[in-house]
């Protein structure tokens, strides 16, 4: 079982808020956390201030990167700060982006640790802060927001919940069950994506696509090039049958899987 607190003592000498957080999760991260994607049982730590990740595994070769906040709340939160915006659409663009690690604490010890996986992110998750100001040592400098709270649920991967841990294995075949939803495209995992999420906001476990046409002016307005809706909002539902996520039971009707 991991230990959820933090080593404290490697908070002496330091006197910024954000740089004891980094160091006192960074350290934890490196003490307990696995790779979610293959298990390997420990994660290597990048150096100090590498640009596209934190954490990496050496079995796999997959790249993390931690974002952590403290929380009093036993939420993760529907948004969390990154870096600079211009490079993380980039990263979302060229397929450079590392998969996400989410970490709360509160009293020093973790409450909730999940993993995002990089196919799930899109530039429409991504929103652009306020420039700095001109009186900033950064003037001008743009950062960014993650709105992880757009993000479909079959995407957040759970190793810690509420301060209880989630079985390995688990987490493992949770993290290859939805990598068979990997597109290569933007725009097709920002249909599939919005459509998933859509499904999910269905109260109930069956339903059907007059139900699902209920989203189209809310997709219309995602994908304003678009003018067949309808049509791809069947297409994400047959791809998302093919990979076990819905299953069709008559004509229109489909019961989630998820």
């Amino acid at each position: 079982m991991m230990d959820l607190h933090f080593n404290q003592r490697l908070a002496a000498g330091y006197h910024s808020g954000s740089q004891i957080s980094r160091v006192l999760t960074e350290d934890w991260m490196e003490r307990n956390m696995f790779c979610p994607v293959c298990g390997a049982p420990v994660l290597g730590h990048y150096e100090a201030n590498k640009p596209v990740a934190d954490f990496f595994c050496e079995d796999c070769k997959s790249d993390f990167e931690l974002k952590s906040k403290e929380s009093k709340t036993s939420t993760v939160g529907k948004k969390i700060a990154d870096g600079a915006y211009g490079t993380m659409i980039e990263r979302i663009t060229s397929f450079n982006n590392p998969h996400l690690f989410v970490m709360t604490y509160a009293n020093w010890s973790v409450n909730n640790l999940l993993v995002i996986p990089k196919f799930f992110f899109v530039p429409d998750i991504i929103e652009k802060r306020k420039p700095l100001a001109d009186t900033a040592r950064r003037a001008g400098w743009i950062g960014c927001n993650i709105d992880i709270g757009s993000i479909p649920e079959s995407g957040k991967i759970f190793i810690i919940r509420n301060s209880k841990q989630e079985d390995k294995l688990k987490v493992v075949e949770q993290y290859h069950h939805i990598l068979s939803l990997q597109k290569t495209d933007i725009e097709g995992r920002g249909w599939l994506l919005d459509v998933l999420k859509c499904v999910e906001r269905i109260p109930k476990n069956d339903f059907t696509t007059q139900e699902m046409y209920a989203f189209v002016d809310e997709l219309q307005q995602k994908h304003p090039d678009n003018n067949h809706v309808q049509d791809k909002i069947r297409q994400q539902l047959q791809f998302l049958r093919d990979k076990g996520f819905v299953k069709f039971t008559s004509r229109g009707h489909y019961k989630k899987m998820i």
